[in-house]
This record gives structure tokens, C-alpha cells and sequence, in this order.
């Protein structure tokens, strides 16, 4: 049986989107243009990513006036992209417990005091602005 295709973003696929967020729009060869160098990838590879982004809905393109070429832009922001994301991440890892996904995150080891203080304090401050 094939594969289910993902619905979120592959790392390919958010280089190109972050090259479209930043532009607003812009053709495969400015896409091309706009990826390091060290990428290397060829004009058919930036070309058929785009085609699947197309077909996932991230984007959309229509005909330059002048030319053959297609001009893409982001029909998803970046932010309900992150938000797809993490949800993805919650239903394939967490069992869809945010809570899950918190602890995690408070246990890791990596996490100076500095840093669990700022979140402390942005939990703080969305607690008051969810307050009636």
C-alpha cells in the first residue's frame, strides 16, 4: 500500500517557503536564486517542489504576462504552518497531550534556569490576558 503524503513541510520544502515568505513572491528561478549556494539544487528539482507544495496547498502560482514562466506565492503564513507543525508532532509523539509536549520540553537538560524563568513568566502573562 503507498505511502500517505504528509501534509506538513519537509526540510526542502520550508527552505522554499522561507525564501516565498520572505519575497512575498517570486518565480522558481528567483527561488533558485535565493538558496545558498552550497544547495546546489537544479532548477527541475526547486520546480517539482514547488509543484508539490502546489499540490499540498501551501501555494498557488499564475502565468507571468510576459513569458512562460509561473510567479508562486504562499497561500499558508508561516505561523499556521509552525501550528500545523506542532500539531503533527502532538498527534504523531504525544498522544495530543500539549502537556505531554510541555514536559518534555521542561525536562530537557539543555534548559538553563534563564530559560525556564522566561517560560514561567510567559505562562504567567497568558494566564492574565486569558483571564475575562
Amino acid at each position: 500500500m503507498p505511502r500517505k503524503r504528509s501534509t506538513t513541510l519537509t526540510e526542502a520544502e520550508l527552505r522554499l517557503m522561507d525564501v516565498l515568505w520572505k519575497k512575498g513572491e517570486a518565480t522558481v528561478a528567483e527561488i533558485s536564486g535565493a538558496l545558498p549556494a552550497q544547495l546546489d539544487l537544479a532548477y527541475n528539482t526547486v520546480l517539482t517542489t514547488m509543484r508539490i507544495l502546489e499540490a499540498k496547498g501551501y501555494v498557488r502560482h499564475r502565468k507571468l504576462e510576459q513569458g512562460r514562466a509561473f510567479i508562486y506565492r504562499p497561500r499558508v503564513d508561516r505561523e499556521d504552518a509552525t501550528r500545523s507543525a506542532v500539531r503533527e508532532l502532538l498527534r504523531r509523539f504525544f498522544d495530543r497531550s500539549h502537556e505531554s509536549l510541555v514536559l518534555n520540553i521542561l525536562q530537557d537538560e539543555e534548559l538553563d534556569e534563564g530559560k525556564r524563568q522566561r517560560i514561567r513568566k510567559l505562562l504567567e502573562k497568558f494566564d492574565e490576558e486569558a483571564k475575562p
